[in-house]
């Protein structure tokens, strides 16, 4: 692996090389998009790396920033609180409810809402001077008992109701989902179809959602082909954990 700049750059050629490959338009963006705003979020997933990794990548002009860890994360974002007006803070990790107000409090996007609880809580929670929380529903693809995520059944009812809380405090834009690894292309590619057809269906149900939040270092092609507006990567930027 190269410098933390040079290792960005890689990862942008990758999206562009996927996204020729499938006729998309490569509008790499460095932070989430407003709502009906087109482009791909290149959100560089930080956890367990320090303080530092993120000054790195951020002189390099990455923005986004994906956190797992709640404790973990709060602890950067007040140290990089001099950054604070220029990054955006994304967790992509699980979400208990006893952790939801400084989640409230201190991000810009959550991606792993799987209970109308945590959401209501969220916007409860979410300090009125602030711009809405942006949140992702996290969806189950694999059916995987170890996996966070609502199922895909139990999904319409879920993002009605987040759909619902109030748009001054919370907005749902998206889906999200981890789904297990998978060799090939097109293995790698079936799970992330089955997440743009749940995001389309919601749709035609009236909601007007945006984001698909998919894709890793691993399978960035596969996601970028599937539809994907927003790829979490962490090692291919980073390095190895």
């Amino acid at each position: 692996m190269g410098s933390i700049g040079s290792n960005l750059q890689e990862v942008k050629r990758r999206i562009a090389a996927a996204c020729a490959q499938c006729g998309r338009d490569a509008n790499i963006v460095t932070r989430g998009t407003a709502p009906g705003e087109p482009g791909i979020v290149l959100l560089a997933v930080s956890k367990t790396f320090g303080t530092e990794a993120v000054r790195e990548a951020f002189a390099a002009g990455q923005r986004a920033f994906g956190e797992n860890y709640v404790q973990e994360a709060l602890a950067k974002i007040d140290t990089l609180v001099d950054l604070r007006p220029a990054i955006e803070w994304h967790l992509i990790g699980p979400l208990q409810s006893n952790k939801t107000r400084p989640v409230a409090e201190a991000f810009d996007w959550v991606h792993s809402v799987d209970r109308l609880k945590i959401a209501e809580r969220l916007a409860a929670q979410r300090p009125p001077e602030l711009p809405p929380l942006q949140l992702c529903l996290q969806v189950n693809v694999s059916g995987e008992a170890s996996k966070s995520g609502v199922a895909p059944a139990e999904l319409p009812v879920l993002a009605q109701a987040v759909a619902a809380l109030p748009r001054e405090r919370v907005v749902l834009r998206g889906l999200m989902s981890i789904p297990e690894p998978a060799a090939g292309l097109a293995a790698q590619r079936a799970p992330h179809r089955a997440l743009r057809e749940l995001l389309a269906a919601l749709n035609a149900r009236g909601l007007a959602l945006d984001t698909l939040s998919m894709g890793m270092s691993a399978d960035l092609e596969a996601a970028v082909a599937e539809g994907s507006t927003m790829l979490r990567v962490g090692t291919a930027v980073f390095g190895a954990r």
